[in-house]
């Protein structure tokens, strides 16, 4: 598959869905910020230390579940609220409620901005698909539907793993593995033979932990060197630099 820039074994390629196919890390990432400053400003006053949304974010929200990143960022600074249940109130002082909060501010961005794709990587995958491989989306969002259908965009994938189905069947976000190796599983093939799109550092780790074919970090954030250093085997700005142009 020199032309797609893949090694010749893979069968299949997984895709993350925000910061690969769309447009909305950002996005993610400006809700969090609303969300945990808010929060922190309420704990510790105006003296608070404001959320970074490129470093915290990469750091300890960037491709994790939902309530994963609210404990993960919380922990860094030294705070540790009760689970609470996943239908809390966005008000609730609990880790699902701050999710929550976080979800109502992204909903409402995106509803405001609508949702733009990378037309490469659309593009990319198109080629993909025409060569034979099939293909997976495999995101921590629970919103991942929702976002591929404003895009038009569903019917480029054969299986879907998002928030939804992680939470169906029980499977651990990244940086574990699960959620690819559940991709790869329901596409027929083997984690050799399937190649991961991430953008995000603890996708390169489940990458890296679930034992790949080929692992490509896109860099959407000047962190090439992190990428690398978190299992990249290849790191690319845009993936119309891995060919499969028509």
């Amino acid at each position: 598959m020199t032309e797609l820039g893949l090694p010749e074994e893979i069968l299949a390629c997984l895709f993350d869905l925000d910061g690969v196919v769309t447009k909305t890390a950002v996005v993610h990432a400006a809700a969090w910020k609303e969300t945990f400053d808010a929060f922190l400003r309420e704990r510790d006053g105006d003296d608070f230390r404001l959320f970074d949304a490129v470093a915290d974010y990469d750091e300890y929200v960037d491709g994790r579940p939902r309530a994963d990143g609210v404990r993960t960022f919380l922990a860094s600074r030294g705070i540790h609220l009760p689970e609470g249940s996943p239908d809390d109130p966005p008000d609730a002082p609990t880790v699902h409620g701050v999710g929550n909060r976080k979800n109502e501010l992204l909903l409402a961005k995106i509803r405001s901005g609508g949702v733009e794709a990378y037309d490469s990587t659309l593009r990319y995958i198109e080629a993909v698909r025409a060569q034979g491989l099939r293909t997976a989306i495999v995101s921590s969002s629970a919103n991942c539907r929702d976002v591929l259908r404003a895009i038009d965009a569903e019917e480029l994938f054969d299986v879907r793993i998002d928030g939804v189905v992680a939470a169906e069947r029980k499977l651990p976000g990244k940086p574990r593995p699960d959620t690819f190796l559940a991709a790869a599983h329901d596409l027929g093939v083997e984690a050799r033979q399937a190649a991961v799109f991430e953008d995000a550092l603890a996708g390169m780790d489940a990458g890296r932990a679930g034992d790949f074919g080929y692992v490509v970090g896109v860099d959407r954030a000047g962190q090439a060197e992190a990428l690398y250093a978190h299992g990249a085997d290849r790191v690319v700005e845009d993936l119309a630099e891995l060919g499969g142009k028509e």
